[in-house]
């Protein structure tokens, strides 16, 4: 039997909490800063945990 892999990106982008949820980061806060407000940048820059609609699809690629 092999090895079920996960899928390589998703290692990357997502942290597993002891709680069993799963972390991410925001996006758009990587360039084009200079028009977004100071408050805006402010709230990207915490991480956030996926939303239960896009967990069936994380958690496979996870293999959760």
């Amino acid at each position: 039997m092999p090895k079920v892999k996960r899928n390589s990106s998703a290692k990357k982008r997502f942290k597993i909490t002891s709680s069993g949820k799963v972390k991410r980061k925001h996006a758009f806060k990587r360039h084009i800063l200079t028009k977004k407000t100071t408050k805006q940048k402010r709230r990207l820059t915490a991480s956030g945990l996926v939303s239960k609609a896009d967990m069936v699809l994380v958690a496979s690629m996870l293999n959760l």
